[in-house]
């Protein structure tokens, strides 16, 4: 298998500022909720070239239902005897350190990671990722969408077992090496974003849901990745609404609505530090709506439509954070 990765790439000046190192992740999950769970996961380590060093995978004990078994196949039966995720944390870890952690939708795969290592009461050790929609977008593939088999077979990937957590994790690194190799070739700077730990796990009651099949979530616990508190306010005027195609700007008025990736605290908390203000609310002054449906009934999409507030998702708006404009001086 990994001699079908390993096709030598022309040897052409290499960017400096690129990774030494790339870990392509895959994990399958329970569901896409912030309490559930990882129930498998692979790792293809790759060069600073995007060569393939090795491959590990896994199955994990979720501790509850494992979810839509007709999407990724693992029942409760065959997640029974896996280990939990502390026991695999130290092992994932070492194929992790010091690289650049890679995926497709990377924002959910470390999220995932980040609430397990939580858990865990340990952190992984990553401080950037990579993800491979982003990427296709900065490289303007002619992508139909942004789906991995579409990514797969734009660069001739065969999928084998679609949502097996080993098989997406081999065809994210056939798919990306030519994507590296593409970037460096044009001057393309990598769509690089920072990975932070969630250190403030706090357990609840646990959660009397009896598993599909007869398993029993013995011990799993739902809880709160972070306390509420109050921010402080936004000491940036507003500059008006976002216009695609531009830059963020400091004190503009950023509105989430519907589930994230990541944690919700935790993308405010970067437009924050951006220096963005972030509203509970939308209204005639709101710059611009974060959501992943927005074709959704909520309140805010809603009024985003009667408004005509901008609204992008959320890997969009990940990818915007990283150049925000700062604030005009009066």
């Amino acid at each position: 298998m990994l001699d079908d990765l390993s096709t030598a790439a022309p040897q052409a000046p290499w960017p400096v500022a690129y990774p030494q190192g790339y870990a392509v992740v895959d994990v399958e999950t329970t569901g896409l909720a912030r309490d559930d769970r990882i129930i498998s996961a692979a790792v293809y380590r790759l060069d600073a070239r995007g060569e393939v060093e090795d491959h590990w995978y896994t199955l994990v004990n979720p501790e509850r239902d494992p979810g839509p078994v007709w999407i990724h196949g693992l029942t409760s039966d065959v997640l029974e005897g896996a280990p939990l995720f502390r026991e695999i944390a130290e092992e994932l870890s070492s194929r992790l350190a010091d690289r650049v952690l890679v995926a497709h939708n990377a924002v959910f795969d470390w999220s995932m990671l980040a609430r397990e290592y939580a858990r865990a009461e340990t952190e992984a050790p990553v401080r950037q990722r990579l993800c491979t929609i982003a990427l296709s977008k900065e490289l303007e593939l002619p992508l139909p969408n942004h789906k991995l088999e579409s990514l797969a077979a734009h660069f001739g990937v065969v999928q084998q077992r679609a949502h097996h957590a080993l098989d997406d994790a081999r065809v994210l690194a056939e798919a990306f090496r030519p994507s590296l190799h593409a970037a460096a070739s044009r001057g393309v700077r990598l769509p690089l974003l920072e990975c932070r730990p969630l250190t403030e796990w706090s357990a609840s009651p646990t959660i009397g849901r009896q598993a599909s099949g007869g398993y029993s979530p013995g011990g799993y616990r739902a809880g709160s990745w972070r306390p509420s508190r109050k921010r402080p306010p936004c000491p940036y005027p507003n500059p008006g609404r976002y216009e695609e195609g531009k830059p963020l700007k400091q004190g503009m008025r950023v509105a989430f609505s519907g589930d994230t990736s990541v944690e919700r605290e935790l993308l405010e908390d970067r437009a924050v530090e951006a220096g963005l203000h972030v509203a509970t609310s939308l209204s005639r002054v709101t710059s611009l709506l974060v959501t992943n449906d927005p074709d959704s009934g909520t309140s805010k999409t809603v009024k985003a439509r009667q408004y005509g507030t901008p609204v992008i998702d959320e890997a969009a708006f990940g990818q915007l954070l990283r150049d925000v404009e700062p604030a005009t001086e009066e």
